[in-house]
């Protein structure tokens, strides 16, 4: 397969990443958000040996296809990378790449879910199993919902949401994305947000919910470090606050590591102009301390 595939994109803050990494010849390394392998085309180009991991069937297909040398295809959530490569024969490797959130795949798909744009069945999940969003906003008590939107959409006008959702689906379920979008429309006050669509943290609170996306954070932290050699690099791109929080506080509380840079590197300005997705793009990176740290 050629790199004209449909899988392949422009993978975000690539040279930087790059920088963080420094993947050499004959080293390996887990891209644990493999998505359309943008990336790991990248680490494989400069001689390294990836194990890439996805969780969603359309992703895991397609780069099985593309046969790319060097890559090792895993399936499962890079929460559980430790015990995946484990099971690979894997123990430690050089460095480590997160590139947190919905895949430009899962976004560009209508008929996934993840967008109030486009009609299409309000599903959300990346592994296509568990709870859809559909089942949260049908079945949840309203204050939990509201709680969710609150904290997980950082939405200042949840509560009013939440009583809208709630009022609607007692009139019959809520099955499409446009049908929540309009919802969500019709309680926002005057109908609109400044700057964004109304739906945007409402919907961006929900797939966090459906997928755990801040629970598998936490856990692919530590399994990263857990699984990083003396010497040995992480690097993670988050796209909005409640993830740089999480990342941060990490490696800033993690013995073992050194942060790379005080502040998160973000895309310069061409490329954001190339690609919207880079603007709100973060990255931070460690380096695994050579010292065994006591205590």
């Amino acid at each position: 397969m050629t790199d004209q595939s449909p899988l392949t994109h422009i993978p975000v803050l690539a040279t930087e990443v790059l920088d963080a990494l420094q993947p050499q010849p004959g080293q390996v390394f887990v891209d644990g958000t493999l998505g359309g392998a943008g990336h790991t085309r990248l680490l494989l180009a400069a001689g390294a040996t990836v194990y890439g991991i996805d969780q969603d069937p359309y992703a895991l297909e397609r780069n099985r296809a593309a046969g790319l040398n060097g890559l090792h295809v895993l399936e499962g959530n890079f929460r559980d990378m430790r015990a995946l490569l484990n099971d690979a024969g894997v123990d430690h490797v050089d460095g480590v790449l997160l590139d947190i959130g919905v895949s430009s795949f899962q976004l560009d798909d209508a008929a996934r879910g993840f967008s109030y744009h486009t009609e299409a069945p309000l599903d959300m999940r990346m592994s296509q199993g568990g709870d859809s969003a559909a089942d949260l906003v049908n079945d949840m008590e309203e204050a939990d919902l509201a709680a969710i939107i609150f904290e997980y959409g950082e939405e200042r006008h949840s509560r009013r949401i939440a009583r809208g959702i709630v009022n609607a689906r007692d009139k019959g379920p809520i099955s499409t994305t446009t049908q929540l979008a309009d919802i969500i429309k019709r309680a926002y006050p005057g109908g609109h947000a400044r700057g964004i669509h109304p739906a945007r943290r409402t919907f961006q609170a929900l797939r966090i919910a459906v997928n755990d996306e801040l629970g598998a954070l936490r856990d692919g932290l530590q399994g990263a470090s857990d699984l990083l050699r003396p010497g040995g690099r992480l690097a993670v791109i988050s796209f909005h606050s409640l993830e740089d929080r999480i990342v941060k506080r990490f490696l800033l509380a993690d013995p073992t590591l050194d942060p790379l840079t005080k502040r998160p590197i973000e895309a310069a300005e061409d490329e954001q102009a190339r690609n919207p997705r880079a603007r709100s793009a973060k990255l931070r990176g460690a380096r695994k301390r050579a010292e065994e740290v006591s205590g």
